[in-house]
């Protein structure tokens, strides 16, 4: 009788480990992947999914597969803390998104409390790494660095002239244009103009007014592509042609859609272009292969998976905290993004933020390339 008890212990403990073993790695991915930022959710959609496919076709993290859960935010932060809460009752446990910063920092509270590690490929407000959270991170910068580099250039090629600042009054947009406004600001270049729209604003008749009034050289924009591409074509209908110049968030087809021709000579600031790089050549075929827009945050959501995967290999634990902790040590991961380490907030140790310009490529089509090709 003992000896089947002991028997029958071991073979609960076999049943338990071989389960234990084959169990899944649960993971969300969310964005606005309906509405107005839809072309935004869908760059973190396609690069999530194809780092997750590859992943598992190269036998899962540890042996075990990842399954994928995709929860839609609108953009709008009550609805991203509704996603978060059915993530949490889903199990999941590590989540690729939000892409506002004004959701991420509500739904990162979510993700806190109940043990469940978030990496953002695109929220860059500063406040976001500035809690003093276990479970935040990004693989993307940080406004006030992307605001340094804008800043900066301002300073030195816009000296003398007029600049306006407008922003969409959001936690991304002010905070960007504020960011931006300060380095210019300490460089020597004061505004001629500060001024704020609405998210969802179409009609830009009073504010271009008062740009052609400043006679601005210069507009910055802090926000997104829905009103950046609007405004800029209401300028140029008008007779104002200040340059436009924006941060990472009309880094989209839709602002060229949106802008029209108006949109050649646009400036803009985003990281180095990953395409460039021989580590994502293998994906950007893949990619192609599904008619996937190699722009924006593809890559970004891609090597956000990368880190996990590597992070939880080298914690040896599917644990959330466990792999936070790997990811804080210090330990560099390679990415299709190139080499990503992590200081103690969750930030990226080397932002790389460049100038682009919008023009025309070879087939007419307009594209965002680096100033310096």
């Amino acid at each position: 009788m003992k000896r089947m008890t002991t028997f029958g212990l071991a073979l609960g403990a076999v049943i338990a480990f071989a389960a234990s073993a084959q169990a899944d790695i649960k993971m969300g991915m969310t964005g606005p992947i309906t509405g107005p930022n839809a072309a935004f959710g869908a760059q973190l959609k396609n690069g999530t999914e194809q780092a997750v496919e590859d992943i598992n076709a190269a036998g899962g993290i540890n042996g075990e597969k990842i399954v994928l859960e995709a929860g839609y935010d609108v953009s709008d932060p009550k609805q991203g803390v509704s996603v978060a809460n059915k993530f949490v009752g889903d199990g999941v446990k590590f989540v690729i998104g939000h892409f506002n910063s004004g959701v991420t920092m509500p739904s990162s509270e979510v993700y806190q409390e109940n043990g469940i590690l978030q990496i953002t490929p695109s929220a860059t407000n500063p406040k976001i790494t500035e809690r003093t959270m276990w479970n935040i991170f990004r693989t993307c910068g940080r406004d006030d660095q992307q605001g340094a580099v804008a800043g900066a250039y301002i300073a030195e090629h816009f000296k003398g002239k007029k600049v306006a600042v407008v922003h969409d009054k959001t936690t991304y947009g002010q905070g960007l244009a504020d960011e931006t406004k300060k380095t210019m600001n300490a460089g020597g270049v004061q505004e001629v103009l500060y001024e704020s729209v609405n998210v969802g604003d179409k009609d830009f008749a009073a504010l271009v007014t008062k740009i052609r009034a400043a006679r601005a050289d210069l507009v910055y924009w802090g926000g997104l592509d829905n009103e950046a591409g609007p405004m800029l074509r209401q300028m140029r209908a008008v007779g104002v042609n200040a340059v436009l110049m924006g941060g990472d968030g009309i880094a989209s087809d839709e602002f060229a859609a949106l802008g029209g021709p108006a949109v050649e000579g646009t400036l803009m600031t985003f990281g180095r272009d990953p395409r460039r790089r021989p580590e994502a050549r293998a994906v950007m075929e893949k990619l192609r292969a599904r008619n996937v827009e190699l722009r924006g945050y593809v890559f970004h959501s891609y090597a956000a998976v990368e880190i996990i995967r590597q992070a939880m290999e080298a914690a040896k634990s599917p644990e959330p905290g466990k792999v936070a902790e790997a990811m804080h040590s210090g330990r560099t991961f390679p990415t299709v993004l190139g080499p990503i380490s992590y200081d103690k907030k969750g930030d990226i140790t080397q932002p790389d933020y460049v100038i682009y310009v919008w023009k025309k490529d070879a087939t007419g089509k307009m594209n965002f390339v680096e100033l310096d090709q």
